[in-house]
């Protein structure tokens, strides 16, 4: 029997995750709620431009909640909207559905986060007796699973450093205040204060600390801009001479006098800025990289790509609501609570070769 999947939410990711479940062997559409008055009662086909299926999204929740369903895949708004996130993950646990979620990137390791933002989602896992698993690329596999499963063949890691190599240029968000990008390189952006960064993407280093056994003295980060020499236009805006053109900034777990586990990130807007600063070596643009120094040493890049155009945030998104609907299967078998990458067997993504 496949697994029912409703869908909340059809950005980027939910209608990518909509167009893979239609006719899935082991997954099967079981709903759409919509937040947009201009998509309620339209056909989810038709959502993702194609031919309808006959069922059609809507903007009453609890209806679509009420309908038979395995799991929620909660495809909402960022972690600045963390209130309405929480309700609306707590709202779908208590129709008696696991959730899986790419919203609350914080929540990719549970055990890292503030009461604040666990206990109404924990009490609504203990509730309905359902699971409740947040993951994506970055946070979420490519910070989490691709390392840790590196490092499971060393003898010895002296470090794990984890990158994120991206050309924004093609991103359609405003990046400006919360990365910097097009402001003047003294303007403070959002990522720059240490507690939001590692609240926003480095629960996964306190999560490879637990899982190989070593205790953590502290964690630091370091924001770096790129000021564009001269003007620069691209297919969303213009990034003025003398304003951010890049950012670098790394989150970094310390053991001892070290920074023993880093997640960094290179994001620019085009390729050609900040050529100094590291890149990806496999393609132009727009990976994910491992370096394990250690016994043995390690380098894994990783490159996702849409199957028609070849686009990367098509195909990065898509790959991140994927990791999500494909855990769905395997929840039954996990206790009733807020569970992470590490509570989960090998995901190999059951009915993919069909």
């Amino acid at each position: 029997m496949a697994h029912k999947v409703i869908v909340w939410g059809t950005g980027v990711v939910g209608k990518l995750v909509i167009r893979e479940l239609l006719g899935h062997p082991e997954l099967e559409l079981a709903g759409v709620i919509v937040h947009d008055p201009a998509k309620d009662g339209v056909d989810a086909g038709v959502l993702i431009g194609a031919d309808p299926v006959g069922i059609k999204a809507t903007t009453d929740v609890q209806s679509a909640l009420d309908g038979e369903a395995d799991a929620v895949a909660y495809f909402g708004p960022t972690a600045e909207f963390a209130l309405e996130n929480i309700e609306n993950m707590a709202r779908a646990l208590r129709s008696g559905k696991h959730v899986v979620s790419t919203a609350m990137t914080p929540l990719v390791y549970p055990d890292a986060c503030p009461p604040q933002v666990r206990t109404e989602l924990e009490k609504a896992c203990a509730e309905a007796g359902k699971a409740c698993f947040t993951t994506g690329i970055d946070p979420g596999f490519a910070n989490d699973l691709f390392p840790l499963t590196l490092m499971g063949v060393c003898g010895r890691v002296d470090s794990v450093r984890i990158q994120e190599l991206v050309d924004y240029a093609s991103y359609a968000g405003d990046y400006s205040k919360v990365m910097g990008f097009g402001l003047p390189v003294d303007a403070q952006a959002v990522l720059e204060i240490p507690e939001i960064l590692i609240f926003a993407w480095g629960h996964t280093i306190p999560m490879i600390a637990d899982a190989v056994g070593v205790k953590l003295d502290r964690i630091d980060t370091v924001y770096e801009k790129w000021a564009a020499p001269e003007r620069i236009s691209y297919q969303h805006g213009v990034i003025e001479a003398g304003h951010c053109a890049a950012v670098r900034f790394e989150i970094r777990g310390w053991v001892g006098s070290e920074p023993r586990i880093v997640i960094e990130h290179v994001n620019r807007i085009t390729n050609a800025a900040a050529p100094e600063w590291a890149r990806a070596a496999s393609v132009e643009n727009d990976a994910y990289r491992i370096i394990v120094k250690g016994s043995p040493e390690i380098t894994q890049e990783t490159a996702f790509r849409h199957e028609v155009d070849g686009d990367p945030v098509s195909g990065g998104c898509l790959a991140t609501g994927m990791r999500a609907v494909n855990a769905v299967p395997y929840l039954d078998d996990l206790p009733p609570r807020l569970v992470s990458a590490l509570d989960l067997p090998l995901i190999p993504g059951r009915g993919v070769i069909r």
